[in-house]
């Protein structure tokens, strides 16, 4: 974090409780003043939730870190529980193009604080214009910020206020690095777009609305996911290649509240190159500032750079890219003159880029990852099989048989002779072989079941949450209505559908879904198979989510005592269980336990070198 986290000016948010000057909302704090083990040395600036100082550490090591003292208002002990588990999940994020949290507290007065890596550099835009960066080497920057974008949502984190305040770029071993600040104050606040949230952002000139998806602007309780991010990227980008957000602030904020989400829902912006060529005058500032001529700049944006911009800026977040890593390919095309997945379904556009590159692409790693997959879902259809009577050995073989006639089928959308040397990408076969499960397989419900959950959780992976749960309902119900197909299989479709909502905060519903599975799994496996204690761990998480810590206290102490007699007390696959109980006694403010459980956590940790995600292990 920087000085250029927060603007400067006096910040009066309305109905928070503070005086009109921003000093006044933290009269106690002077330079010089510590807090816990870090020493006040300069107040960079104040915004809506809070203020930001400059730091010095003082033990165990010294550095300096941006310090975010939150204001008041949102210091009830809900939020400073949200900021706990924030702070917990951002830990994990270990990624170049991230500023790693530190640590996260509360003030002799009760005030929530994070303490971040401070960042001594400039806001990407700035960065970009102060340096003259060409249109290019913007690209080339941009694309690490869809690097650590991606690096968090991998981690089921979502940013929710991307915009150049939160991606700054300093130089580092003598090249540019943006960082990314900020993830989870959002969430951990429970921020929504609400009517007075708009004023206050309107009042402070945070800017937030300039950068707010459509779905964030709906306020009709639609969920946020990843694809959220991929919007925000989306105007990030255009004001790299045009020096101009898509709907200008002046404009957008002269009209009132419901006319701002109106626009944001429904108006699109130009094209990036048609807005250039608009300018005028400025024309001339901004292709100085890329290093160019006016028309070399229009030119430069006009066809891919246009596409991908507004793929990314679509209204209907399926028609974004699904993941900012499919951002960032088809920007890597546009750069290596290849053909971008955003444009038009032109064969005279194909045809230009295939005599321009003078080879045929196919994508072998996109290939070979999904033979990854595809080799797993055949195993996993074999393993459910293996210990079944003898009497249904000739049944396994014909389902085997007819998942690889259907995997061979698939790979044939990647064949240069059946895909006419068009570049194929995961999302792409993933997406065709989705479908094709639903109609070639219909007759093979088993067989169609184990497919769908295992294409589910590659969906997960990919942080396609909305795909994931479809496929996975579509399971757990193929699974319910057909009695050919095992209860086991309908318990652990249960299990992947609960971990998924306790990601997208569904919490209730993954409550239920958790309870059916274990209810399944003890009747058929008996109540001290691991598999049982799996499903106690995803309830575990739910109700943590919901504040019922006594009941996830419970859930999570039986899954412990289930994995250690199974495992063994020292064992990697403890680790999980023992770290989630200490969330749920740290919750209840039971210190000493969950520090002496955090401990033991974190032994384990370091003797089976490391594991992540352990809430949803």
């Amino acid at each position: 974090m920087s000085d250029q986290d927060f603007p400067t000016q006096p910040a009066t948010p309305a109905g928070d409780g503070d005086s009109p000057g921003g000093h006044a909302t933290f009269p106690h704090l002077e330079p010089g003043d510590s807090i816990g083990p870090y020493k006040l040395l300069q107040r960079l600036g104040e915004g809506g939730m809070g203020v930001v100082w400059l730091a010095e550490q003082t033990e165990p090591i010294r550095r300096r870190v941006a310090l975010k003292i939150i204001k008041q208002g949102m210091d009830t002990r809900q939020v400073v529980a949200r900021f706990e588990t924030e702070r917990q999940v951002l830990a994990r994020l270990d990624h170049p193009n991230i500023a790693r949290v530190h640590d996260a507290g509360a003030t002799d007065r009760g005030r929530p604080y994070f303490v971040m890596e401070y960042v001594p550099g400039m806001p990407i835009t700035e960065f970009c214009d102060q340096h003259k960066l060409t249109t290019g080497e913007r690209v080339a920057l941009f694309l690490d910020v869809c690097e650590g974008v991606q690096h968090a949502h991998r981690n089921a984190i979502i940013h929710r206020d991307l915009k150049p305040h939160n991606v700054l770029v300093a130089i580092s071993d003598g090249r540019p690095t943006p960082k990314i600040i900020d993830f989870g104050v959002a969430k951990a606040t429970n921020q929504a777009l609400t009517e007075r949230a708009v004023f206050t952002e309107l009042g402070q000139l945070i800017g937030t609305p300039e950068y707010m998806s459509p779905e964030q602007a709906e306020m009709a309780g639609l969920d946020i996911d990843t694809r959220t991010d991929i919007y925000s990227l989306g105007v990030l980008l255009y004001e790299l290649l045009t020096g101009k957000l898509p709907f200008e602030s002046r404009e957008l904020r002269q009209h009132g509240v419901d006319e701002i989400r109106r626009r944001i829902r429904e108006d699109d912006p130009p094209l990036p190159s048609a807005r250039v060529s608009t300018l005028g005058s400025e024309t001339i500032v901004l292709a100085a500032n890329h290093r160019t001529s006016p028309n070399k700049l229009v030119s430069e944006l006009r066809g891919d750079l246009d596409w991908i911009t507004m793929k990314a800026l679509e209204k209907d977040r399926t028609r974004r890219y699904g993941s900012p890593t499919e951002l960032a390919e088809d920007l890597r095309r546009h750069l290596k003159d290849e053909p971008v997945l955003a444009s038009p379904p032109s064969v005279l556009y194909r045809t230009r880029k295939f005599v321009r590159r003078h080879t045929l692409g196919v994508t072998f790693a996109t290939v070979t990852a999904l033979l990854v997959i595809s080799l797993a879902a055949i195993m996993t259809v074999q393993a459910g099989r293996i210990a079944r009577e003898r009497d249904r050995a000739n049944q396994e073989a014909a389902t085997s048989h007819q998942v690889s006639e259907f995997l061979v089928g698939l790979f044939r959308v990647s064949d240069p002779g059946e895909s006419r040397g068009n570049t194929v990408t995961a999302r792409e076969i993933l997406d065709s072989g989705a479908e094709r499960v639903r109609s070639d397989l219909a007759d093979q419900p088993a067989t169609q079941a184990t497919m769908m959950r295992t294409m589910g959780r590659v969906y997960t992976e990919l942080g396609l949450f909305e795909e994931s749960g479809s496929l996975l309902r579509e399971t757990v119900n193929l699974s319910e209505s057909d009695p050919s197909i095992d209860r086991l299989e309908l318990a652990t479709g249960l299990y992947e559908l609960a971990k998924l909502y306790t990601w997208i905060d569904r919490n209730a519903e993954a409550e239920a879904l958790a309870r059916r599975c274990i209810a399944i799994r003890e009747e058929r496996l008996g109540v001290d198979h691991p598999l049982v204690a799996d499903g106690l761990n995803a309830l575990g998480n739910a109700l943590t989510q919901q504040d019922r810590l006594d009941e996830a206290a419970a859930a999570h102490e039986r899954a412990l005592a289930i994995r250690e007699q199974a495992y063994g007390v020292d064992s990697e696959e403890v680790a999980p269980s023992v770290h989630n109980l200490a969330s749920v006694y740290f919750f209840e403010d039971d210190l000493a336990a969950a520090e002496r459980l955090y401990r033991r956590s974190s032994d384990l940790d370091l003797k089976h070198g490391g594991r992540e995600n352990h809430g949803y292990a």
